[in-house]
């Protein structure tokens, strides 16, 4: 009778435990394990940071598609400026340079650009003898103009598609009436153009830059090399059970997608399905870059740095159109884990409002095609918390919230050592993570991380070291992590680098299925066996 109580009870406490250890893990991975992922960004979604080489050809490289210039007149040693930020007269009147003073480019070639002012308004002008104003929302032939310059120096000219060229005589207006063709002597119509920034390298820029036929050679080569099958087997064999696969709107119009977007990333992805189910690990689709840019950034796919993407009810229509599109193309395959719909929405840009009825939409159109398929949400980038998605009510299954982990991109990292920043990881994130995880709601996934920081001598312990704290905490996740990116030009980015060179280390075997919580419970379940073994 002893015997079988003694049996009775260890399979009682080993089937709760088993149930735990299964409540934790995420549906469709073997061997009841959380997500380990590596994201595939730069593949399909062009980060020119990640892969510099691929504007390598560009001509007239540092004045692409959303570069910030200024310009200042030789003659009157004044900077021109858009009054009260466009939507009036272009001067020349400014002796310090600011926001009126800084101009956007839109590359029309590799000699034509459009000038966009603070307020959105483009440089417009009529005709031979007419001034020039920041007045127009949407440019066309009168709002774009040949800019020359002096051996790719600073001094340039600029001139009207007619052959005029503009000139500064007063502060209060530049014209177009200079006559002839001006020197590059100090006259009115020479001006010093400083490139303020140049930090946009996306797709917009790369297909402008090259135009679309070279455009469409470099990314076929760069689609066919970037990832292929062998990455997947490499993945495998370290123990990553899932990809993160960054997107771009245009994907849903392959093989011909508007205008300068270039096709092919369709099949690149349904290659990568392909890979993945032979080497047993899950994609999940991410949309990095939705119709007017969500953020502003290169990976989002930004013109010129303007986030246009909630201002406009076509866009989130546009946007809802292309999950639809994926979700009723993948919903079914064997591979799929879930759909993220949509990458690091800018707080600033993005309000919560739009944003939480997006999710709404997007989640209800997901489950049209799949009861199981894991509808991703992403956490506002900036001045956002993280909860706002759990009070949100976006949907009653399977709902995941992705929240990005970097030790970068904020002068609050920029003066830790190695030692604060472990300490971090392990006192804030943990913290933060651990309320999540108890949090009813969505589960929890760390979408990207990276073993990369601010710390400029860190010797290959300290990022061990740094390493190993984020994956014994995003381990906790409940959902799991993904790490950015497989790939990178920069070694500490770059995953498989970082496997290779020994500064990440996991064992393949061990599962994140069973995470420190499940082995507490078990340890517990096992005393309270033991504790009734002796009294009995």
């Amino acid at each position: 009778m002893e015997f079988l109580f003694h049996k009775w009870v260890f399979a009682f406490l080993f089937s709760f435990w088993l149930l735990f250890s299964i409540a934790l893990s995420v549906e469709g991975l073997k061997e009841n394990s959380k997500v380990r992922g590596v994201n595939l960004g730069g593949w399909l979604v062009i980060e020119g940071w990640i892969k510099p080489s691929l504007f390598d050809g560009i001509p007239n490289a540092d004045m692409l598609d959303g570069t910030e210039v200024q310009f200042k007149s030789v003659t009157l040693q004044k900077y021109v400026s858009a009054e009260n930020g466009g939507g009036s007269n272009v001067t020349v009147s400014r002796d310090i340079p600011s926001s009126w003073e800084t101009f956007r480019l839109w590359r029309v070639s590799q000699m034509e650009f459009q000038l966009r002012s603070t307020q959105g308004q483009f440089w417009t002008c009529d005709f031979q003898g007419s001034s020039v104003s920041a007045t127009t929302e949407a440019p066309g032939t009168n709002e774009t103009f040949y800019i020359e310059r002096l051996n790719n120096s600073s001094r340039i000219h600029i001139k009207l598609q007619s052959g005029i060229y503009l000139q500064a005589l007063t502060e209060s207006q530049l014209t177009a009436d200079y006559q002839g063709t001006p020197g590059w002597d100090d006259n009115a119509a020479t001006f010093e153009m400083t490139i303020v920034s140049n930090n946009l390298h996306g797709d917009f820029q790369l297909a402008i830059g090259y135009g679309h036929a070279k455009a469409k050679k470099i990314l076929e080569e760069h689609r066919s090399s970037f990832i292929t099958i062998g990455d997947f087997y490499f993945l495998s064999r370290h123990g990553i059970n899932a990809v993160r696969i960054p997107v771009g709107w245009w994907i849903a119009y392959d093989p011909d997608p508007p205008a300068p977007f270039i096709g092919g990333s369709l099949a690149a992805l349904d290659d990568a399905f392909s890979w993945a189910e032979e080497y047993n690990i899950k994609c999940i689709i991410d949309l990095h870059a939705a119709p007017g840019s969500q953020n502003g950034m290169e990976h989002s796919s930004s013109r010129d740095g303007s986030v246009d993407w909630p201002t406009s009810q076509d866009n989130i229509n546009k946007t809802l159109d292309v999950i639809d599109f994926l979700a009723s193309r993948y919903a079914k395959n064997p591979a799929l884990l879930g759909i993220e719909l949509l990458n690091e929405p800018s707080a600033a840009g993005v309000p919560l409002d739009i944003m939480l009825s997006y999710y709404q939409q997007g989640y209800r159109i997901v489950r049209k095609y799949s009861s199981s398929a894991y509808v991703i949400v992403c956490q506002r980038i900036g001045n956002a918390d993280p909860l706002e998605l759990y009070q949100a009510n976006i949907g009653s299954t399977n709902v995941v919230v992705d929240l990005h982990y970097y030790n970068l991109f904020d002068t609050f990292f920029v003066n830790m050592n190695s030692s604060q920043n472990v300490d971090y990881i392990y006192k804030t994130r943990e913290t933060q993570l651990q309320q999540l995880n108890n949090a009813s709601g969505p589960l929890v996934f760390i979408g990207e991380w990276v073993n990369e920081w601010n710390v400029e001598s860190g010797s290959k312990q300290d990022y061990k070291n740094f390493g190993k704290a984020q994956l014994d905490v995003y381990n906790a996740a409940s959902f799991g992590w993904a790490y950015w990116t497989l790939k990178n030009d920069r070694k500490h980015w770059d995953f498989e680098w970082n496997i290779r060179k020994n500064y990440l280390e996991f064992s393949k075997s061990s599962s994140p299925g069973l995470q420190a919580s499940n082995v507490v419970l078990f340890l517990v379940l096992t005393c309270s066996y033991l504790f009734l073994y002796q009294i009995l």
